[in-house]
């Protein structure tokens, strides 16, 4: 059973993902912004009764919380060979920003970027005491193609896709495998304003946490680096 880390499990993306993780027999620590948010949940591990459980407070703006949380998790469970970023910030920032939505660039960039980006780099050195780890990113479509007006979020996530890249490259003779997961329209909060499909044709979170589930059971030789999860027709 794998020891993984997972950012951004509050709601959404990051709860189906942990929850499976849990129901798949792995040990799991959750880097969470707000710890009682999971009171009374599948995921408390008081209400849960389950050791296998990690709950630790984590900002992916403050690199200091990034690093007790790892090391809490590497003093509990003896290793971290998984790594899952699935924290994110959405901001419909446009090319052409006004001067007082300046601070939702810096935000994008801290969150999209820096934190995955932080959160590896003190993770690394006990990915590489492995020689089959792994890291996981929910990158986004976004990563992939531009669309619409979203310029500040789409470059953090083209960014976020070229920290994947070096990631795998670097890591590869070590064992470790990265894979960049790059859904368009999840049924989360982020989508709770689209109109031009409903929920249900959306992809399901739930869904997602199936492929991740999947990928953590591959060999070496057989983990995919990019996977596009479409509900619509994408036109490059």
């Amino acid at each position: 059973m794998r020891k993984i880390l997972i950012s951004g499990a509050n709601r959404g993306i990051g709860r189906k993902v942990a929850e499976r993780a849990l129901k798949d027999g792995h040990y799991v620590s959750l880097g969470i912004r707000d710890k009682n948010k999971l009171k009374g949940t599948y995921l408390d591990p008081i209400s849960n009764n389950n050791e296998r459980i990690l709950i630790n407070e984590y900002d992916a703006t403050d690199r200091n919380s990034a690093f007790e949380w790892v090391e809490k998790t590497r003093n509990c469970f003896g290793c971290i060979d998984t790594v899952i970023h699935c924290a994110g910030k959405f901001y419909p920032t446009s090319l052409n920003f006004s001067d007082e939505k300046e601070y939702e660039l810096e935000e994008l960039w801290k969150v999209n970027l820096m934190g995955p980006w932080i959160l590896t780099r003190f993770a690394w050195d006990y990915l590489l005491e492995n020689d089959n780890s792994r890291i996981i990113t929910l990158v986004s479509m976004s990563g992939k193609r531009s669309k619409s007006n979203l310029a500040g979020y789409t470059t953090s996530k083209f960014a976020l896709m070229g920290l994947c890249q070096t990631m795998r490259n670097e890591g590869w003779k070590h064992g470790v495998r990265v894979t960049a997961i790059c859904p368009g329209w999840v049924n989360t909060d982020m989508a709770s304003n689209v109109k031009e499909m409903t929920k249900d044709e959306m992809s399901q979170p739930e869904d997602l946490a199936s492929i991740i589930s999947t990928i953590l059971t591959l060999p070496n030789s057989c983990v995919p680096f990019e996977i596009s999860v479409n509900c619509k027709l994408e036109k490059s």
